[in-house]
């Protein structure tokens, strides 16, 4: 299933903040953007997942859901998003209790995806005995459940300490490795853009417009520390004097 955003534009009352905004995510393609703090990365996301609707422009997808899939975007969160009062397993079930699937079925799903993310062992543990990492996994298998085309994750790793993060980063790889499973990934981390995205879609500050789109050729699993690095230095190049025009206007209280 590809994603297509055609020409988006909004605004909150006087204030602008997104304009013109066209690009498109393939099936199994990982998709970052970045871009000065408060350009509208979390807005332009929450547009495409159906949160909002525009002041103009179209959101649509084209092709196939896949084989069994329920939600065709699902959302993975920075905070989290569990219920502390539910299990592990019973927070991944939450994604599938409006779908007409037996219990059976509905066991096995979570029990796949369980194993997928290494949580078969926590089950029954409760989001307040878990890290900030383990809850992340438990986010993105509640995600997963739901079998979706793409997935929407807001700064999903933003949250937790260096060392978890790449963890994660090394784990979330090894997911979509293979599955076609897409990913619109909003980011502040430009390493982490260079280390996952295919593509980097690079916004302007406020109204955001898109300044460039890098494309990254060499294969995730293929790049070293020097790639990484150099491209990382490069996508700050072209943003760099915008966020800090960024961070004056916050300082400003604009």
């Amino acid at each position: 299933m590809e994603l297509i955003v055609d020409a988006v534009s909004h605004d909150f009352g006087e204030l602008a903040v997104l304009r013109d905004i066209s690009f498109r995510v393939a099936p199994g393609e990982i998709l970052a953007l970045v871009g000065p703090s408060g350009c509208g990365k979390s807005t332009l996301l929450a547009i495409v997942g159906g949160l909002l609707r525009p002041r103009s422009g179209t959101v649509a997808t084209v092709g196939a859901r896949p084989e069994g899939g329920r939600n065709p975007l699902t959302f993975v969160f920075q905070d989290f998003a569990l219920l502390p009062w539910r299990s592990v397993a019973e927070n991944v079930a939450f994604a599938l209790e409006h779908w007409p699937i037996g219990d059976a079925e509905r066991r096995a799903v979570v029990a796949d995806v369980l194993r997928r993310t290494g949580l078969a062992e926590f089950a029954d543990s409760y989001p307040k005995q878990l890290s900030g990492g383990m809850r992340q996994r438990v986010g993105i298998a509640r995600a997963l459940a739901a079998r979706p085309a793409m997935l929407l994750m807001d700064e999903p790793f933003s949250a937790l300490d260096a060392q978890t993060r790449d963890l994660l980063i090394e784990d979330f790889m090894r997911l979509v490795a293979g599955t076609g499973l897409g990913a619109l990934y909003v980011t502040h981390n430009l390493e982490e853009a260079a280390r996952l995205a295919d593509r980097v879609v690079v916004l302007s500050g406020r109204p955001a417009r898109i300044r460039d789109i890098v494309t990254l050729e060499t294969a995730r699993d293929a790049r070293d520390a020097l790639y990484v690095a150099g491209h990382q230095q490069a996508l700050w190049s072209l943003i760099r004097d915008q966020a800090a025009a960024a961070d004056r206007e916050v300082a400003a209280g604009v």
